[in-house]
Formats: C-alpha cells, sequence, structure tokens
C-alpha cells in the first residue's frame, strides 16, 4: 500500500529527488528534536479582537464549522442582536428555535425538548434567536440533532475558537463528519469559511472530504481551513489538510516558546495556536484547556472571517461569500475585490518563523533554521496576522515577498500535493471510508 502511494504522489523523476531531499531532511532533523525534547506543557490563551460598530447592520462574515454538535445555551455564543430576515433567508433558514436562558443546562434543554428538539428533521436549517447560532445536521446521526452530544463536546470547543477570533462572526455550524455535511455548507452561498477538524489518524492515505472541500474552493470560491493530523506525520496525504485547494494547519505553542508542537503535522500551510481556554458542552458558562490541530483551524478561521469582516466595513460589502452574483469575489464594494486566491497568499506572506527562544521543558520541537517549512509551512499565524492581513489587503500596507528557499520549499508543497490530489481522487465510497469507525476521528 505505502508503495503504490508513494508512485502517485510524485509520478515525475526530478520531483521525486525533490520530495525525498525534503522529506529526509525534514525527518533527519525532527529526529533530532525529538531526542531532545520532553513532556507537553498547557499554555492558557484567551484572546478575541473588537468589531468597529456600524449604524446599520453590521458587516459580517460567516463562518461554517463542520463537528459533533454545538451546546447553544453556553453564554460564549450569545449576543444582544437580531439576525436580520433577508439574511436568514438567504442563508435557507426554515425554522426558529426560541431557546430557554433561564436555569441549569438540563432545565434549559428539558424546557426546549417539545418545542425544539425532540422533532428537528435533517432537512431544518435552525436560527436560534439570542445566540450567534444557525445549526443543521444533515447526517441526522449523533443523538440530539444540531446539539452537542452528552459524552463530547469538540463541536463546542471548536466554534468557540472561532468567536474568539472574531466575535461577531455568524455561525453555520453543520453537524457531522461526511461529504453531505461539508456539502451543506458549500452549497450556501453566504459562507466565506469551512473549517473541519476530523480525518484519518495518522494521516492514512485514505480518501475522505476532499470532493466536497473541492466544491467548496474550486466551484464556489470559499476558504477551507483543514486540521492536520495530531502526529508528525506530513499534511500533504491528509484528506483534511492535504489538497491543495485546502488550508492545512498543524500546531504551535503560542504564548509558550511559539514553537513546534511535537505531535503536529509536518509540512503543512501554516501553523497556529494548538492550546486554547474553550467552552463546555454541558454548562451555561464553564471553560477547559484543551489542546490539538482542532483548534488551531478554527482558529485561523475565525482570523480569516475577522479580515473578511473589516474588509467589508472598510469598503461597503453589504454581503458575504464568493457567489457568482459577487463575481466570485469573497470582498467586493467600492471599486474593490478580494479573492480567495488574494487571501491565501496574503496568509502565506503574514505568516512567521519565531526567533529561537525553544524551552526544552516546553513539550515543542524547535523550529529549525534549515527548512522550516517541512516542519511549519509558511509558518505560524496568529491574532498579531489581523492588522498586517487587512493592511496588505487593503493595499495601504504591502507584505514583502518571502525569501526565496521558503517560496521555492512551499512551491515544492504545493506542486506534490496537487500530483498527489490530482492521481488519487476519491473513491465511489469516500463518505463511507471517512465516517468509519476504524478511520474517521477528531483531531484533537
Amino acid at each position: 500500500m505505502a508503495e503504490a502511494i508513494e508512485a502517485e504522489l510524485i509520478p515525475g523523476e526530478s520531483s521525486t529527488n525533490l520530495l525525498a531531499t525534503l522529506l529526509i531532511a525534514s525527518l533527519l532533523i525532527s529526529a533530532i528534536f525529538l531526542a531532545i525534547a520532553y513532556s507537553p506543557s498547557e499554555t492558557t490563551v484567551s484572546n478575541s479582537v473588537e468589531v468597529a460598530d456600524s449604524d446599520e447592520w453590521r458587516a459580517f462574515s460567516v463562518v461554517a464549522p463542520i463537528d459533533t454538535g454545538i451546546n447553544v445555551y453556553h453564554d460564549h455564543f450569545r449576543t444582544n442582536e437580531t439576525y436580520p430576515q433577508w439574511l436568514l433567508d438567504d442563508l435557507g433558514v426554515n425554522r426558529v428555535c426560541e431557546l430557554t436562558f433561564n436555569g441549569t443546562w438540563a432545565e434549559r434543554y428539558e424546557a426546549d425538548r417539545a418545542d425544539c428538539w425532540d422533532n428537528l428533521t435533517t432537512s431544518d436549517i435552525v436560527y436560534f434567536p439570542g445566540t450567534k447560532i444557525i445549526g443543521t445536521s444533515p447526517d441526522g446521526s449523533g443523538g440530539v440533532l444540531i446539539l452537542d452530544d452528552p459524552s463530547d463536546g469538540h463541536g463546542t470547543a471548536v466554534t468557540g475558537s472561532v468567536i474568539d477570533a472574531n466575535p461577531d462572526a455568524v455561525i453555520f455550524f453543520v453537524e457531522g463528519f461526511s461529504d453531505s455535511a461539508v456539502l451543506a455548507a458549500a452549497n450556501q452561498p453566504l459562507v466565506d469559511v469551512i473549517s473541519t477538524s476530523f480525518g484519518a489518524i495518522g494521516s492514512i492515505p485514505v480518501p475522505g472530504i476532499e470532493d466536497a472541500t473541492r466544491v467548496a474552493v474550486v466551484d464556489h470560491n470559499k476558504l477551507h481551513t483543514g486540521a492536520a493530523d495530531n502526529s508528525p506525520s506530513p499534511a500533504i496525504q491528509d484528506a483534511t489538510a492535504g489538497p491543495p485547494w485546502s488550508i492545512g494547519i498543524a500546531g504551535y505553542a503560542e504564548e509558550g516558546d511559539d514553537q513546534k508542537e511535537i505531535m503536529s503535522g509536518s509540512y503543512p500551510d501554516i501553523s497556529a495556536d494548538w492550546t486554547q481556554y474553550l467552552p463546555n458542552h454541558d454548562d451555561i458558562d464553564g471553560y477547559h484547556e484543551t489542546s490539538g490541530t482542532s483548534f488551531a483551524t478554527p482558529r485561523t478561521a475565525g482570523i480569516i472571517s475577522f479580515v473578511l469582516q473589516s474588509l467589508r466595513h472598510e469598503f461597503a460589502d453589504s454581503s458575504s461569500g464568493a457567489s457568482e452574483d459577487r463575481g466570485g469575489m469573497l470582498v467586493t464594494g467600492n471599486n474593490f475585490s478580494v479573492s480567495n486566491a488574494d487571501v491565501r497568499q496574503a496568509i502565506n506572506l503574514s505568516a512567521w518563523y519565531p526567533d529561537f527562544g525553544w524551552d526544552p521543558t516546553s513539550g515543542t520541537m524547535p523550529i529549525s533554521p534549515v527548512l522550516p517549512c517541512t516542519q511549519t509551512g509558511w509558518g505560524l499565524v496568529n491574532l498579531s496576522n489581523i492588522q498586517p492581513l487587512i493592511a496588505h489587503l487593503n493595499e495601504t500596507s504591502p507584505l514583502p515577498d518571502r525569501p526565496s528557499d521558503v517560496e521555492a520549499c512551499m512551491a515544492a508543497n504545493q506542486e506534490m500535493r496537487e500530483s498527489y490530489w490530482g492521481a488519487y481522487p476519491s473513491a465511489a465510497n469516500s463518505t463511507a471510508i471517512v465516517t468509519a469507525d476504524e478511520y474517521a476521528t477528531r483531531h484533537i
């Protein structure tokens, strides 16, 4: 199996030599650093950014996390805003659940069962007034539709990470781990960014959701942030992080030593915050510290959302998404436009490699001065990238080109991904494969 996959990965002799050189160097460097690294430490992170006020209903951005479910009762997702009817109509909302906001989580759930939870269907797209959430569950699995499972909480934490980066993001939440779940967001014209934090354990090169994310990005011009695996395996063959149209995201220790987390995919597009402080799924105001690419990925989606929202405010763009009606542009207004490719280029230019400040007790891997791209891609991205991204995209302060060795390394990355995913399309039963117990897992 491995030999066949390698043959498909790099069909040409020159590409093979380049891949072998890069991966051997990466593995040697990783082995050296792994030998001197210790157990992980935990870092508590809680960041947010403010959004400018507007006299009219504000500029907005729509993020679609695809995950286990969401705790709609948590204070983290509350808002005094009421979404305008035209927004609900454009997002296909066909049902409104008026939630109870008094009492414990269990008391609120019980109070709302008859009018909401006990009679939701897979065709419902539900708005929850008093929250930032519109939700749907096209797969119809996992117990109560849309609501996070009592034994889980992954989707609530993932969505909390989006909100930490953009407190005013409109959340179009989709419960599920399949092509149909991703397509439920891909086919919504107003969705800007789709975020997925699940995939095969160890980045086993099996078909996954890449057909659906390709529809979202290539056909509908959206952005997709995909979590690399929580192992040092290369992200290139990962069905979530690897496709060339996706932004593959590994993890690093933000507010620690800013070095790469050992258990985090190698050679991704970028790396983002590994450890965060996120809302609980079974109470109304509790939080917990948790780590993984699962949360680095939606944090990046929230950053992108904030940037798009800011540009829309600046250039009087009153909608979202990149539909045909908007010329396939994510931002369009006042003789100004921003495309999917513009955003990706800006992220690549704004990413950064940290100074060598590694703490050997931190559980991180020091980012090597030699081929750092094979560890962490274009580099690190956090909330500090927001203003440079905005200034680059609105052309008030363009970012400089990256050094030629970084450009060459990441060009090779993209070439390998294009070769691999062009030669290894999804099987007809990809949905069954990605949801099978032996393959599917959240990247936590």
